[in-house]
């Protein structure tokens, strides 16, 4: 899943994220640390890292 490239459609964390892609960071599943959310970067100069939910990505 590292560097998979996903299309954010909603994303509690930071809603201008939806819409937008980006690339996952993490490398290994989300856990409790991040309350069983991803880590998503590269989405746009003004937004960065957001957390989102499995259900708010789709492969890009």
């Amino acid at each position: 899943m590292t560097g998979d490239k996903v299309l954010i459609t909603s994303c509690e964390d930071d809603p201008r994220a939806a819409g937008r892609t980006g690339r996952i960071v993490d490398a290994v599943p989300p856990g409790p640390l991040t309350a069983g959310r991803w880590t998503v970067h590269r989405i746009s100069p003004l937004i960065g890292p957001v957390l989102c939910h499995t259900h708010e990505l789709q492969p890009a």
